[in-house]
Formats: structure tokens, sequence, C-alpha cells
């Protein structure tokens, strides 16, 4: 399976919605436990194929500088979408089936399994459910698995998966929706749900960077690697972020 599949993290987007943080840093390297988003999405396909590749538009350079040569990195030098995103990599993808995730979707679903059981014909859906359901928007999408004979059709052009794939392959009833069983899964495109997905991950702890230094009480809160509480401060459910920024979670 590894050497027939290829994974692609999509991770260009400006990440809006997750300000304050993301005048910081691009969404995809905001920390996530003891490393990043995206390291957690790139490690969650790895388990499926040593082949994976990342998207990156804003913040391009800093994911480029950070992933340091370990994974490759398709640059746009305009947003291309989801869609036009993987039409860029069809020459990396060469051949090779796809599975298809975001970066700032967080969950506990073992994808390699669900994809050997893949028929690697139709459109498959991996969502978060418990138990099947149909094809929807807004659904809890854990991975999209795409099959060559639909990848080898997409151009390099802005557009999005959804629209222009997905749900005309939806209603010819050509897909399939798989229950991962997910006992948590988050879309960290917001500042709350980021925060409740680093809890997730902690068990409830507060969240404590490397190097990051807490001198003052900290309850329920996600303290960035480098970032200082002072003495006499109280942060209950908030991000620190290393310039010293403040997010309060309410």
């Amino acid at each position: 399976m590894a050497d027939s599949v290829a994974g692609v993290v999509l991770a260009a987007g400006a990440g809006t919605r997750l300000h304050p943080l993301t005048l910081e840093r691009p969404k995809p390297l905001c920390p996530f436990g003891s490393a990043t988003l995206v390291d957690r999405a790139i490690a969650q396909l790895s388990a499926v194929t040593p082949a994976v590749a990342v998207n990156a538009h804003h913040g391009a350079a800093a994911l480029v500088a950070y992933l340091g040569g370990r994974i490759y990195v398709s640059v746009e030098s305009e947003l291309l979408g989801t869609g036009g995103a993987i039409g860029r990599l069809r020459s990396w993808i060469d051949g090779r089936d796809v599975v298809v995730a975001n970066a700032d979707t967080v969950h506990d679903v073992a994808l390699s399994t669900l994809v050997a059981g893949w028929d690697r014909d139709r459109i498959g859906f991996v969502t978060a459910e418990a138990r099947p359901t149909q094809f929807a928007a807004g659904m809890r999408l854990v991975a999209a698995l795409m099959p060559w004979r639909v990848v080898r059709e997409i151009r390099e052009s802005p557009h999005g998966l959804y629209a222009r794939w997905w749900a005309p392959a939806a209603a010819s009833g050509d897909v399939v929706v798989v229950a991962g069983g997910a006992s948590g899964w988050f879309d960290c495109g917001r500042v709350r749900d980021y925060l409740e997905a680093n809890l997730w991950q902690s068990q409830g702890a507060s969240v404590v960077g490397e190097t990051a230094r807490v001198e003052g009480v900290i309850e329920q809160s996600v303290i960035w690697p480098g970032a200082v509480v002072r003495s006499g401060e109280w942060l209950h459910r908030a991000i620190r972020t290393t310039s010293g920024r403040t997010v309060l979670v309410r």
C-alpha cells in the first residue's frame, strides 16, 4: 500500500479565523502538544505512506524553513484552493492514489486500516462518526481518499475539491463514506477549538511549550514555546503566545 498511495496535507490557508494567533505564526505551525498542528497531520498520514507532501501559500517561507527538507512542500504563488493544490501536485503524485487531510483537523482516527480497506475506485471519505453517514457538506471529515483515475484529471487552477469533484461524485453515487469512530474531532480554525483540541490531547491539563517559563498560575491554558507567565499572573482558559500576546477563551 505504501508504494501506491501518497498523502497530502492541505496547509495553504490564511488562517484568518484563528486571528490573532496567526499574526504570529502560520496556522499549521501553531503549537499542538509538544509539536505543531502540521506535525500531527504529517504523522497521521505517515502511518499510511512515507510519501507525504504539504502545500503552502500563506506563511510558505516559514513552513519551508520549519519542515527543513524532510517533507516535500508544494509552494503556490497564488492560492489554488483544495482542488488546484492537488492539481499542482499531480506530477509528484505520479499515478498513486491520494489520502488528503487538513493541517488544522485534530482527531485520533487510525487511518492505515481504513485506507487498506478502501476499494481504490470510488472517492472515499473518512469521518469522525461512530456509524456510517451520508456524504454532506459540513460533515466531520478526517480524510478524503482519492483514486488516481480522478486525480489525473485535476488541473492546477484555483478551485475547490468539494464543488468540482466531491459533490458531483456523491450525486452520482460514486463515493463511499467510512466511519472513523473518533473519540475527539476538532477543526482548529477558531481559537476556541484550538484550545479545546490541545486540552483534549492533554486530558484537561495546561499545555506548556518547550522553553516557556511559568512563574504564575495557569489553568486549562496553552503556553507557547518561549512564552513567559510572570509571578502574580493567573491565566484561566487562555493562550499565551511566544511574543507575550494573551488570548482569553470564554
